[in-house]
This record gives structure tokens, C-alpha cells and sequence, in this order.
């Protein structure tokens, strides 16, 4: 038989390493989580408005936040002072659980997800 692949977004880490669980009891061929957020994880929390600093080149010159990363972070209108932002970032749903299974279990393990609270 062969593999088919989930992807379902998580509000938790609790509820996605529960899906994990038992998609490896399952014998899942292989599954993953991970967290993701607008940017780079390597900045986060880093980030004050531009109104506290004095502006952009203050706030990347000679720190680690000179990644493209962080670059993207500083620009972005939310730290502008100016603005509330607009869109936002991931909310809720920004934990991704990836999971590799055999064809043959493929919709238990979608049930299994789903009443886990994975959103595919």
C-alpha cells in the first residue's frame, strides 16, 4: 500500500502531542510537530514599538535582530507606533502537527486528528 500525509493546525502543543500519541499508536510512519509564527521564532519577544526606540537603524544596528528576520520583525506596521498593526500574525491555530501514514489508516487517523481538535 502506499503513504499518505496529514497536516492539521493546533490552538496547543497539549492537543497536537495527544493527536501524536496515538497516530504513533497507530503506527504512524513518522509525525511532527512544530510551532510557527509570522516571522522568525529566533526574535520573538524581542520586538518593542518603534515610539519606545529611536527608530529602525537604532534597533538593527549592531544587534542580532540584522537577519532578514528581523529586518521583516522591524518593519512590519505594528511596531511603527503609527499603526495597530492590521493584519496580525498566526493566531490560534499555529501549531502544525505533520504526520506520514499507510494508506490503509489513512481516514482513522484523520478521525483520530480531528477529535483531537486538529483543524486540516
Amino acid at each position: 500500500m502506499g503513504e499518505k500525509n496529514i497536516l492539521a493546525y493546533f490552538k496547543s502543543p497539549e492537543e497536537a502531542e495527544g493527536a501524536a500519541r496515538k497516530l504513533n499508536a497507530l503506527r504512524a510512519l513518522d509525525v511532527s510537530i512544530d510551532r510557527f509564527t509570522r516571522y522568525s521564532e529566533q526574535n520573538s519577544g524581542l520586538f518593542q514599538s518603534l515610539a519606545d526606540r529611536t527608530g529602525m537603524p537604532a534597533m538593527l544596528h549592531g544587534s542580532d535582530l540584522a537577519s532578514s528576520s528581523g529586518v521583516l520583525s522591524a518593519a512590519d506596521p505594528s511596531n511603527s507606533g503609527m499603526s495597530h498593526g492590521g493584519q496580525g500574525g498566526p493566531t490560534g491555530h499555529d501549531i502544525l502537527l505533520t504526520a506520514v501514514v499507510d494508506e490503509g489508516i489513512h481516514h482513522q487517523a484523520l478521525r483520530i486528528v480531528e477529535e483531537a481538535g486538529g483543524m486540516m
